[in-house]
This record gives structure tokens, C-alpha cells and sequence, in this order.
């Protein structure tokens, strides 16, 4: 299946690479939190911004192991629950710590991406952080849904060997079909050069 223009998918090198870079930043707990929202949750970058905090936390408040994102928050109405990557997790815990050090912060209804002049983002300004460092990283191709992308393509590869199918990965990246599913997971050409030796 040709690529056309959809966003390239981001190596395991590339991933440490971003997330290094980010780490390096002024704020960089939150953007490295956006940055594995979209890799490691397969959030779009509307799903970043509108992320809220009592989507995230638990009946005791504190982070959950799951992701509970509502329909009006997401792309089409296509709210779902998706379980929580253990670094993200993390990420979460200590950006919630740091948030509730605001003495305004209110859990119910702050959102989880905030900025020095806003306590809500736009879409778009999670697009733009995306592509500053992409650029600034030297990554060709690489848009605010490369992390989407890179979640999708692993969840499937991954998915057979827990017991799952694509069917589970339709569900976590809130697709109406398993086409379109199917249309984000970019192939392995190493493991087609390898399976034409087994048959």
C-alpha cells in the first residue's frame, strides 16, 4: 500500500531521541507528556488539547491505568478508554504533582495541557509544538500524527502476541472501521522478505 502523504512513522531510536530533546526543555515534564500522549496513547493532537484531568484520575484522584476520553473531546464522537503505557503513567503522575501545586488548580475541570498564558490549549498549538521539534530534530515527514501513527502500526504488530487482535487496536485508536484502521499501519518490508522463506 503506497504511503502518499500520510505522516511517517518514528523508530525506537527516534523516539528516544525526541524524548531526550524534550527532557532538555524548560517545560519539559509537560512535553514530553504531549509527546507520549501521541505515541504511546495514540491521541490526536484535538484529543491532547482537550484532555482533561478527570479523564485521566481515578475515583481517589489520582492517575489511573487508563485513559476514560469522552466523546466531546475526541475526533467524530469517538470517545474510548485506553490503557495507560507505563512511562506515560509516570509522566502523568508527576505533571499532576506539579499542577497541584497551582493553588487555583481545580481536578474536575483543568486540563491536563496548559501553557504559561492559558489553562486551555488549542489543537493547533499542539500541532505547531509538534512540528518545532520534528524540525528542530532534523525528522523529515514527521507531523503532530507520526506519534499516532507509531502507536497504531506498534499496537498491531504487538497485538496477536497478548491475545488481542486488530479489532482491539480499531478500538483503542477511536476508528469507525477497521479499514481505516487498517490504512494507518504502515508495513514491515523486513518481515516480507522474511515470510516469502517460510512459505
Amino acid at each position: 500500500m503506497a504511503l502518499g502523504k500520510q505522516a511517517k512513522t518514528l523508530t525506537r531510536i527516534q523516539v528516544d531521541a525526541v524524548t531526550n530533546y524534550l527532557a532538555s526543555r524548560r517545560y519539559g515534564l509537560r512535553d514530553q507528556t504531549i509527546f507520549f500522549l501521541s505515541v504511546r496513547a495514540g491521541l490526536r493532537a484535538k484529543e491532547i488539547a482537550n484532555l482533561k484531568w478527570s479523564m485521566v484520575v481515578g475515583a481517589d484522584g489520582e492517575v489511573a491505568n487508563a485513559i476514560s476520553l469522552t466523546d466531546d473531546a475526541a475526533k467524530g464522537r469517538s470517545g474510548r478508554i485506553v490503557p495507560l503505557n507505563k512511562q506515560l503513567h509516570a509522566f502523568l503522575v508527576s505533571l499532576l504533582v506539579d499542577a497541584r501545586r497551582n493553588p487555583s488548580f481545580k481536578l474536575l475541570n483543568a486540563y491536563v495541557v496548559t501553557t504559561e498564558r492559558w489553562e486551555h490549549t488549542s489543537p493547533q498549538v499542539v500541532v505547531n509544538m509538534f512540528k518545532r521539534w520534528y524540525s528542530d530534530l532534523g525528522l523529515v515527514g514527521c507531523s503532530s500524527h507520526s506519534g499516532r501513527r507509531t502507536f497504531i502500526t506498534n499496537t498491531a504488530k504487538k497485538i496477536s502476541s497478548v491475545g488481542g487482535s486488530l479489532r482491539d487496536v480499531q478500538m483503542m485508536a477511536g476508528h469507525s472501521s477497521l479499514a481505516l484502521t487498517q490504512r494507518y499501519i504502515e508495513g514491515d518490508s523486513d518481515a516480507r522478505s522474511k515470510v516469502v522463506d517460510l512459505i
